[in-house]
């Protein structure tokens, strides 16, 4: 039975900061740069390090100013909130409605990647069939509880993780058991004088910041953790630096393997490629963990748009009965899981991966240059004292993002704004012009769970 949103309304506080930092890394998956490495090095012409550590530093400013505001607001509503309560309840909406395409675009883009994966191991099932389980079983997972999802995510995070130690193994004793040139060989994918460019570089970094797309999901579990002031913001940093480190340690890996100067048979399976030559069978064991880490990342992001649905129900910016109800025994938004594994799975028939990809990226840039711009407000321009180290993180953090927003294809430019004038014409319908008292950004007492 679910209990209508009121000023009571509360999820159950579970989560400690390991439990935030499993459930980033899950979302952003260990195996990130893997998808993307063969368009990064062919991009960068060779340094993909290079990129994905750069992305790293630039991605820090974001996560500063998401746990920074985690601190102000910690409501599971995440960007929703702050953008709404700092600056305009007509532009918090807004945020939380470009939120919801990012949030519900990645359980989409997760359930057509595996359940095309899997339809190529298993060809006798069909795709449709394949999506049907997939949706299932990322909502049946979800409806269990909060606690439930953390234990599913360090189980993936720890098979994840084995796969990719082996892999480093593998490199290692690969790497070393070939002749190489020297030092050079092991500093060519950081700077390799023969094809270094700064606007390479720089294009491949505008690719390896998606990399880190997913860590403002810890945001969203700010009602379900222990001491949200103090462990967002550290689960959010960490899980940036966490995801950066070990992504510039695979490509690195993956790089010595198969240098650059070699052309990869495919681009788009280019470390899986690159992992096979360190040992033959890792290129179907890579194959399926990222299938695994994709089935982790679905799973994951479903349980952030639904307490992303949660906050904007309670407060009035979709309709309260439905999408602020809490589930009474596990204290879960649980009508908001089932809709959005109803619309994961529609989704899923609709949108090809590309498209949604490129989506994700749209309302996911637009949430950043509102938490950004936020962080700005209350921080730097609010205070009386103006301080450095106020204003630096979140106007680089918002700038970053406006170039990359601005670098969008123009597909996604369009079927994202398609999506938006959508968001803006409901909003205004249902606020009546968006009259700030009729969206109320509660935020109840920590101490009360």
């Amino acid at each position: 039975m679910s209990t209508p949103a009121s000023s009571t309304a509360k999820l159950r506080r579970a989560l400690g900061l390991w439990d935030l930092i499993l459930y980033g890394v899950i979302v952003i998956q260990p195996t990130a740069p893997m998808s993307v490495f063969g368009v990064l090095s062919n991009r960068g012409r060779g340094h993909v390090v290079t990129a994905i550590l750069i992305a790293m530093a630039a991605m820090l400013f974001t996560a500063i100013s998401y746990g920074r505001m985690a601190r102000a607001y910690p409501s599971a509503g995440s960007a929703f909130t702050y953008v709404g309560r700092e600056i305009n309840p007509a532009l918090g909406y807004i945020t939380g409605w470009s939120m919801v395409m990012d949030y519900m675009l990645n359980p989409i883009i997760c359930i057509v990647w595996v359940s095309q994966q899997a339809h190529v191991f298993a060809p006798a099932i069909p795709y449709w069939a394949w999506a049907v389980l997939m949706a299932l079983l990322f909502t049946g997972l979800n409806i269990l509880g909060i606690r439930t999802s953390a234990r599913i995510n360090a189980g993936l995070a720890a098979g994840m993780g084995v796969v990719i130690a082996i892999f480093f193994v593998s490199a290692a004793r690969f790497i070393f058991g070939h002749p190489h040139g020297g030092a050079a060989f092991f500093t060519r994918p950081f700077y390799d004088p023969a094809t270094f460019n700064a606007g390479a570089v720089l294009g491949g970094t505008s690719i390896a910041v998606l990399t880190y797309i997913g860590f403002d999901g810890i945001s969203t579990l700010s009602e379900e953790a222990e001491n949200p002031r103090r462990n967002i913001l550290l689960a959010t940093v960490l899980t940036c630096v966490a995801i950066g480190i070990l992504s510039a340690f695979e490509v690195y890996a993956a790089q010595l393997a198969w240098p650059a100067s070699q052309p990869f048979p495919d681009e788009t399976t280019a470390f899986v490629y690159a992992a096979g030559r360190t040992w033959a069978p890792l290129f179907a064991i890579v194959g399926f963990t990222l299938v695994v880490a994709n089935f982790g990342s679905g799973m994951g992001a479903q349980l952030g748009a639904a307490r992303l649905l949660f906050g904007m129900g309670r407060s009035n910016a979709l309709p309260k009965s439905f999408f602020g109800a809490v589930e009474s025994k596990r204290r879960i938004p649980r009508n908001n899981v089932v809709f959005v594994g109803v619309a994961s799975l529609i989704g899923a028939f609709l949108l090809d991966y590309d498209l949604g990809a490129q989506m994700l990226n749209f309302g996911a840039l637009i949430a950043f240059m509102g938490v950004n711009l936020a962080a700005l407000v209350r921080y730097y321009v609010r205070e009386k004292e103006k301080r450095l180290r106020n204003l630096l993180p979140p106007v680089l953090g918002f700038a970053v993002c406006l170039l990359l927003w601005l670098n969008l294809s123009r597909t996604a430019q369009i079927a994202g704004g398609i999506w938006m004038a959508v968001g803006i014409a409901f909003g205004a319908w249902k606020t009546r012009g968006f009259r700030g008292e009729l969206v109320n950004f509660e935020i109840p007492a920590e101490d009360e769970a």
